[in-house]
């Protein structure tokens, strides 16, 4: 453990002072930031900090009547959501019920020493507690639909995320890690084909790093940022951040605001590109594989500047600028 340099701290910002004007700035830093005491005023964030039982009322007496998916792992685990040994599958189970009731079965396991883990997890707040919404405003995202997640002292694995993040604390606290996304290949993802958390997952263990079969996390450990939020507090993580989340109590509530701006209507799912990729790309002989490297560059990443702009616009074609007929064009060439 001496090897592994400790995390530091990201910056903070003082709820004060945060409106849409200052959230903007945040965002263009391309740096996480905590958001202090955002959420502080909140109705939820303030049941909360009366009780574990406070915050379990306000929300199951306000829930829609449809049910929720949740997953459970058994003490041995934890609280780490992740594999089995070998990899061939994941290490909880799946169940689904009414919130109250799994709330109610959170407060019963919060006094037992060794609790089996348990989560709600990214349930549409929307559809599920839909005063929630109105009573718990986040002024800096007014149009983005929110989610909540709910469980105890749980570990959530590094992943990423193609989407900006805004995460609101509402009860317990929660640490989070964060590293920027050039540190993939230092941390050491997991297949695609069966994952915790959606996009693959890091397989180093955070709370016990093995260098000796994860060398290279020593280097993403000097990148990483680390906070812990208290209720009413938020992080921003910018597009594409590896972070792991860390719920420190035994009832802990988090409810998040995803967005990917700037996006043209109609424009293809970049991880879908991604794993076509490897598809056409990756078992190529190498020296194929760099010729289409160096073709990506080009038209995709843009290195040597805009690749159309030597052609008249009529001739730019799927060069051209971005626009929904743009786009089911090169739908139409791929089908065909």
């Amino acid at each position: 453990m001496s090897e592994i340099d400790p995390a530091r701290p990201i910056d903070a910002v003082d709820a004060a002072s945060i409106d849409e004007e200052r959230f903007e700035k945040v965002r263009a830093s391309l740096r996480p930031a905590v958001l202090r005491a955002i959420a502080g005023d909140w109705p939820a964030v303030t049941a909360a900090r009366k009780s574990d039982g406070d915050i379990a009322n306000y929300l199951a007496s306000r829930a829609a009547n449809r049910s929720v998916g949740a997953i459970a792992a058994a003490p041995s685990e934890q609280g780490r959501f992740f594999y089995t040994d070998d990899l061939s599958r994941l290490n909880f189970v799946k169940a689904s019920g009414q919130l109250g009731a799994f709330l109610q079965d959170l407060l019963g396991v919060a006094e037992m020493p060794d609790p089996p883990a348990m989560a709600v997890q990214s349930e549409e707040i929307e559809s599920l507690i839909p005063a929630f919404i109105e009573d718990n405003r986040l002024p800096i995202l007014p149009d983005v639909s929110p989610r909540i997640w709910i469980g105890n002292r749980i570990r959530v694995a590094p992943h990423y995320d193609a989407k900006e993040n805004v995460a609101v604390c509402v009860a317990g606290r929660r640490r989070f890690t964060l590293f920027p996304p050039d540190q993939i290949a230092n941390l050491y993802p997991g297949p695609f084909e069966l994952t915790p958390a959606g996009t693959p997952v890091s397989m180093v263990d955070l709370a016990n790093p093995d260098l000796a079969q994860h060398p290279r996390y020593a280097e993403a450990a000097r990148h990483a940022l680390q906070a812990v939020l208290e209720p009413g507090d938020a992080i921003y993580i910018p597009y594409g951040w590896w972070h792991a989340v860390d719920s420190l109590d035994p009832v802990s509530i988090l409810v998040n605001y995803w967005w990917a701006p700037g996006l043209p209507d109609g424009i293809g799912s970049p991880y879908e590109a991604l794993l076509q990729s490897v598809l056409s790309f990756k078992h190529l002989p190498a020296d194929q594989r760099e010729v289409w490297r160096t073709l990506l560059d080009y038209y995709v990443f843009e290195k040597g500047g805009d690749p159309a702009a030597h052609l008249p616009v009529q001739a730019q074609g799927i060069l051209g600028p971005a626009n929904r007929g743009l786009f089911d064009k090169m739908r139409g060439l791929l089908g065909r």
